[in-house]
């Protein structure tokens, strides 16, 4: 891959399990660290904990899993986070007192969110500004291939 490629996406299917959700944020850390993301990784990091811990709670029915993909876009000046599972129900934030404030975080840190729907499920996702990436060799689109979500 040369240095003007852009980076691709990539995507790992999660199963409904605990260590899912630091597993996906190791996942977007590499990820990031091979685009050369600078600027922002708190936010990107804490955002993904906070949408897969939502689709673990909320989404994921049992026995099912969720999809995590990175897109970066924009001429590799943003990156946009999805998290796709087949659970039902609309996410929304929350007043503060009611309880779980991730995506009253999410809302607060990404520049963009919102919810699309899909059959089944839907996907939650986030978009970030971020300084644009330098492509390295080491920039491939890592799958952990198909799998029902």
């Amino acid at each position: 891959m040369n240095s003007e490629t852009p980076p691709g996406p990539r995507e790992r299917f999660y199963r409904r399990e605990r260590h899912s959700v630091p597993a996906a944020r190791a996942f977007t850390h590499r990820a990031l660290t091979d685009w050369n993301v600078r600027g922002r990784t708190d936010d990107i990091l804490l955002c993904v904990s906070e949408l897969t811990t939502n689709a673990l709670l909320h989404g994921v029915p049992p026995g099912r899993g969720f999809l995590l993909r990175l897109l970066p876009y924009g001429d590799g000046g943003g990156l946009r986070i999805e998290v796709h599972d087949s659970g039902g129900g609309v996410p929304a934030v929350r007043e503060p007192d009611e309880g779980g404030r991730g995506l009253l975080l999410v809302a607060a840190l990404a520049d963009k969110w919102g919810v699309d729907e899909r059959d089944p499920g839907k996907t939650v996702w986030c978009e970030f500004l971020v300084q644009p990436p330098v492509p390295s060799a080491s920039s491939s689109g890592a799958s952990a291939g198909s799998a029902s979500v």
